[in-house]
């Protein structure tokens, strides 16, 4: 009597949520499709975000989440835990997606940047905000790929100097340098426009 071939067993999705990234990855190897969702909602929005503001074109930043996303489904079988952290190494894919995409550039179109939601009260205080996004947008796209990388991933998306550090392939130091760099130059393109976007006003306020 042959035996019924096995299949792998789902996990509830609410119990998927609170596993760690290295336990997610191991179950979508093993075919838990609960598991792929739990990381596709864990990490595309991340991806997203950081691909969008390093390339500043809402498609584009799209394209390398999902290209991001199919090489972690790709690499699931060969992840071994405890190596290296699951986030920091999608990060890096991103960072090097971005980067061959700003290789192939000749010129950034700044009029074409998207535009950025907020959840202001006001309409008043959602324009200046959506403002003041747009101008950081812009002047981030002026830095250096480098720079901007390094600013983007420790001033915006908070990462510590050690893992931005292995992203960017760089010493720590490095990682100091091109974001203090980034960051001072950041402050003297957007020192004229103070006034404009209502910076003066949050500082008479306080």
């Amino acid at each position: 009597m042959e035996r019924a071939t096995p299949w792998p067993m789902q996990m509830p999705f609410d119990s998927l949520t609170e596993l760690s990234d290295d336990a997610l990855l191991a179950l979508f190897a093993n075919g838990d499709a609960g598991a792929a969702r739990a990381l596709t909602l864990r990490f595309t929005p991340r991806a997203l975000a950081h691909a969008q503001r390093v390339l500043g074109d809402a498609a584009e930043a799209e394209d390398v989440a999902q290209e991001a996303m199919m090489r972690l489904w790709r690499m699931a079988p060969d992840w071994r835990p405890g190596e290296a952290q699951l986030g920091t190494w999608l990060y890096r894919v991103v960072a090097n997606l971005c980067t061959d995409r700003l290789r192939k550039r000749r010129t950034v179109d700044i009029d074409s940047l998207p535009e950025w939601a907020d959840n202001a009260p006001s309409a008043d205080a959602r324009l200046q905000q959506q403002q003041r996004a747009a101008a950081l947008q812009q002047a981030l796209m002026h830095l250096p790929d480098r720079q901007r990388q390094a600013v983007v991933l420790r001033h915006i998306e908070g990462l510590a100097n050690p893992q931005i550090a292995t992203i960017l392939g760089v010493g720590v130091e490095a990682v100091e340098s091109l974001t203090a760099r980034g960051k001072r130059a950041l402050g003297r393109l957007l020192l004229g426009r103070r006034a404009e976007l209502g910076f003066d006003d949050d500082q008479n306020e306080q």
